[in-house]
């Protein structure tokens, strides 16, 4: 068995407007949506995520914010990234940099306060 990648489901208070920011400033396809179920499914690249409204993930207990960890290849693909969601008007607290823990980071919010930390780890490089 080959363990597949995991879909999170990332909490929005409602998922029209969370649709639209997702694919307009983080640059997702919006594969299928249920307004009245209050569930949709995205994808960019290799990456699946599921948006869940609140009649939705009651049940759950399902709250947000989240952290997202979006883990890159190198360093250059996190400072493209960086450049794209800051044109876009993504929410960023910061430029990447490299911290004392060997991770080359930055962190975005999505409009509900979920955050996406975008990292590089270099720790094997100094191995």
């Amino acid at each position: 068995m080959q363990f597949p990648s995991i879909c999170p489901e990332v909490p929005v208070v409602r998922l029209a407007p969370a649709l639209v920011y997702y694919r307009d400033q983080l640059g997702f396809t919006v594969d299928w949506s249920d307004e009245e179920l209050g569930l949709a499914g995205l994808s960019r690249d290799e990456s699946r995520i599921f948006l869940s409204a609140i009649e939705y993930r009651s049940a759950l207990g399902n709250r947000r914010p989240i952290v997202l960890w979006l883990n890159l290849p190198n360093r250059t693909e996190v400072d493209a990234l960086y450049k794209q969601w800051a044109d876009a008007g993504v929410s960023i607290s910061s430029s990447p940099e490299a911290k004392p823990y060997s991770l080359y980071e930055f962190f975005a919010r999505d409009m509900d306060g979920n955050v996406f930390r975008v990292f590089y780890d270099f720790g094997w490089e100094e191995k």
